[in-house]
C-alpha cells in the first residue's frame, strides 16, 4: 500500500506530539531505553524539518516538477529505510533499535540539506529544477 507523504507527515506530527508530552534530558540519558527515546526523538525532529523543506520547495515547482519530485522522494524514503537497515544489520541487542534511529537520523539530516540546496539554486542554473 502506497502512503502519500502527507499522510507520513501526519503521523509523525502526531508522534512528535506524543513525544513533547515526555521531554528526556538527553545529554544525560544513561538508560537503553532512554537513549532509544532520545534517538526516536531526534529522528522525529529530522523527520519533520525534511517534511516542511520538502513541501516548501514542492510548492515552487510547476505540476509536472512536483509529480517527479514526489517520485524521487518516495524512491530516497525506500532506499534510506533500507540502506539503513542494511547497516544496522550486524548490530545486535538493545543497541540495534538505536543504531537504527542514528542512521534514519543522519540521511534525513543529509537529505534536508539536498532539498535547501535545490531550493536555493541561483536563478538560471540549469543543473536546478525551479
Amino acid at each position: 500500500m502506497k502512503l502519500s507523504l502527507w499522510r507520513i507527515a501526519a503521523l509523525l506530527s502526531l508522534s512528535t506530539l506524543s513525544l513533547a508530552a515526555h521531554a528526556l534530558d538527553c545529554d544525560k540519558a544513561t538508560t537503553q531505553a532512554d537513549m532509544d527515546e532520545c534517538g526516536s526523538q531526534a529522528l522525529n525532529r529530522a523527520d519533520a524539518e525534511l517534511n516542511q523543506t520538502y513541501i516548501d520547495y514542492r510548492n515552487r515547482l510547476n505540476k509536472a516538477q512536483q509529480n517527479q519530485i514526489r517520485d524521487v522522494q518516495l524512491a530516497w524514503i525506500k532506499y534510506r529505510d533500507l540502506s539503513c537497515k542494511y547497516a544496522s544489520s550486524s548490530t545486535g541487542g538493545s543497541a540495534h533499535g538505536m543504531a537504527l534511529q542514528s542512521c534514519l537520523t543522519q540521511k534525513t539530516q543529509e537529505r534536508t540539506k539536498e532539498l535547501k540546496a535545490l531550493a536555493s539554486c541561483p536563478e538560471g542554473d540549469i543543473t536546478c529544477p525551479r
